[in-house]
């Protein structure tokens, strides 16, 4: 745990514990929580209780922000101030969320060429003598592969602990996610073989891990290390386009729905067993792919008309991310 210096410390230490027994919390959760307190330690030194002005003042979306990052940055204060007033220990109201605005990236459409040339990229990570580039070379091919083939969350495939993945059946427990929302995910055949020699041979190099995709540290990766390792290989295969890691769930989400089209009209039931296993909280969520994918969307006013709004409500153009 990070080391909290406000008046606030003792209440957040105790928020803290309270959402990891939860296992509901992550770590920047707690980063954006250090960063309140360091606000009320700097900016209100010598005061003892919280006030609406020190919420209000925090939460307020900045120049800099948009709407997804500001909830980003301000979601965990409250949560936290949620937390004190159903306690009796607060009567300060968590400040409003930000409302979503329309996002402008248009996810990137990948053509079976480039993903050819970006997957062999990743086969062809060196390996030297050291024992992180030896981990590094196992890794790579085999954590970009379960993105792409499985549509989870990229900090659900570094969060992953080993006892989270089923080499028998092939089933991901899937704990650490966008909020609680454990789910589980199923991999494909080709997969599921994939992992259990990349487990052999891991297991060799690190014996009794705890992450299933450890760094050389025997951690688990951070968010920078993912972004950062995709560009640079894909920038590599692909130079004259741009694709980012989250792309891969999009990837995912659009093949699927495309294989819907022309095979009956079972619409509702698959759209529901792609959003369990994709981890999303609220069906309107996984609509978002529905908009993005004109096929689908033709031969659903064709068959349903106006009906199909009533039964996929309207939402918001963007999709939850980490």
């Amino acid at each position: 745990m990070r080391e909290f210096r406000s008046f606030l410390a003792p209440q957040i230490r105790q928020f803290i514990r309270y959402r990891q027994a939860s296992q509901c919390w992550s770590g920047s959760s707690e980063k954006n929580l250090a960063y309140f307190d360091r606000y009320c330690h700097e900016n209100y030194p010598g005061a003892d209780a919280l006030t609406q002005e020190m919420a209000d003042g925090w939460c307020r979306k900045r120049d800099t922000e948009n709407s997804s990052s500001c909830g980003t940055r301000t979601g965990p204060v409250r949560s936290f101030l949620l937390f004190l007033n159903m306690r009796g220990l607060s009567c300060v109201q968590p400040p409003e969320s930000p409302r979503h605005s329309r996002r402008s990236y248009v996810p990137h459409a990948f053509t079976e060429e480039e993903l050819a040339r970006f997957f062999w990229e990743c086969d062809s990570v060196k390996a030297y003598n050291r024992k992180n580039s030896q981990v590094r070379k196992l890794t790579i091919p085999v954590f970009f592969r379960l993105l792409y083939s499985s549509g989870i969350r990229t900090n659900e495939a570094r969060l992953l602990r080993r006892g989270d993945v089923s080499l028998s059946d092939g089933v991901l427990d899937i704990r650490q996610s966008k909020g609680y929302n454990q789910h589980y995910a199923v991999l494909h055949s080709s997969m599921l073989e994939l992992i259990r020699r990349y487990d052999a041979a891991i297991e060799a190099i690190m014996p009794g891990r705890e992450y299933f995709f450890p760094s050389s540290r025997n951690g688990h990766y951070n968010c920078g290390w993912v972004t950062r390792t995709f560009s640079q290989l894909w920038e590599t295969a692909n130079p004259s386009s741009h694709a980012t890691p989250y792309d891969l769930r999009h990837n995912y989400a659009i093949t699927n729905i495309n294989r819907w089209v022309g095979q009956g009209f079972g619409f509702h039931d698959r759209l529901v067993c792609l959003s369990k296993s994709m981890g999303h909280s609220k069906l309107e969520s996984t609509r978002y792919y529905y908009s993005i994918v004109p096929a689908l969307a033709q031969v659903l006013d064709e068959k349903t008309g106006a009906s199909s709004e009533r039964m996929i409500p309207e939402v918001p153009d963007y999709e939850e991310t980490n």
